[in-house]
């Protein structure tokens, strides 16, 4: 497990509360989770709605984007965001981005527009077509009911979907990119046949997939906050040792100080560990493409 910088502040000793925002389960929950390997959480999304991914924007860069309605395998139609990078003859990487528990919203599809600035196409999509549909909704509307009846199987159809999509425009590499909910989801989708060069975890909890560990078929990069009330350094020793066991080809990097959702623009003060985390990112995709 490697160490990434963060530099020790005020949010260090108040990281309990930060977390809470994204997942405020206690340890009983998180055991008890566990053995069900279900969604079942109490939390609510990582970002503010008028946060912003900590990544400058590349001026100039062409870049065109939509609003798209996907459908699984299963039927489900769903919400997505797609990002194109204009200047690139032919796409090779792709990129799916899953959200944290709220869903598709605008710091994802920011986030879709940066990866493409960088020549990658990518898609953020939405977890609620089969429960809320399509359309967009108001910034206070109630969705954990929504997530507590999320399965890792209806996720992992609309990855498919998202993975299809993608491979259908030219790429012949394509990753996974999530956030806390997200997150575990992006590594369980390694795990899942959809064929992918790899998947990236930002403050994923390891309890939600650690039971997939053996059948992952792709690498892994795990972001994980050093910090993090919600994830406690002892579940990300779990996960390495369950990795390493299974001979998988891992990356677990814990960001010393940083608490659960520190990949914002608004924590300044951990915007060392956002850059890393995003070099990270980046050189992974490169590595694996």
């Amino acid at each position: 497990m490697e160490r990434g910088t963060a530099p020790r502040s005020r949010w260090a000793r108040i990281a309990a509360f930060i977390s809470s925002r994204c997942d405020s389960s206690s340890t009983e929950f998180r055991v008890r989770r566990r053995e069900r390997a279900s969604f079942r959480t109490l939390a609510v999304m990582c970002f503010d709605l008028d946060s912003e991914p900590p990544i400058p924007r590349i001026s100039g860069a062409a870049v065109s984007h939509d609003d798209l309605v996907l459908e699984s395998e299963d039927g489900n139609k769903f919400a997505a965001f797609r990002a194109l990078p204009e200047e690139v003859l032919q796409l090779s990487t792709g990129v799916v981005i899953l959200p944290d528990v709220r869903g598709l919203y605008r710091f994802y599809e920011e986030l879709a527009l940066r990866f493409a600035e960088r020549g990658h196409a990518a898609i953020a999509f939405d977890y609620f077509g089969r429960t809320a549909g399509v359309d967009k909704r108001p910034d206070d509307w109630d969705y954990m009911p929504l997530v507590q009846q999320l399965t890792h199987e209806q996720v992992q159809a609309d990855v498919g979907a998202c993975v299809s999509d993608l491979r259908a425009l030219g790429c012949t590499a394509i990753f996974t990119v999530g956030f806390c909910f997200g997150g575990s989801g992006s590594w369980a989708a390694a795990a899942w046949g959809h064929g992918l060069a790899g998947a990236v975890g930002f403050y994923g909890r390891p309890g939600r997939m650690i039971e997939l560990v053996p059948k992952l078929d792709a690498p892994i990069l795990a972001l994980q906050g050093g910090a993090d009330q919600a994830i406690p350094h002892e579940d990300n020793v779990e996960f390495e040792q369950a990795l390493t066991e299974s001979g998988k080809d891992y990356e677990l990097v814990e960001f010393e100080g940083a608490p659960h959702s520190f990949f914002d623009r608004k924590q300044e003060e951990f915007q060392a560990a956002s850059d890393e985390a995003w070099q990270r990112t980046l050189d992974f995709i490169e590595a694996h493409s």
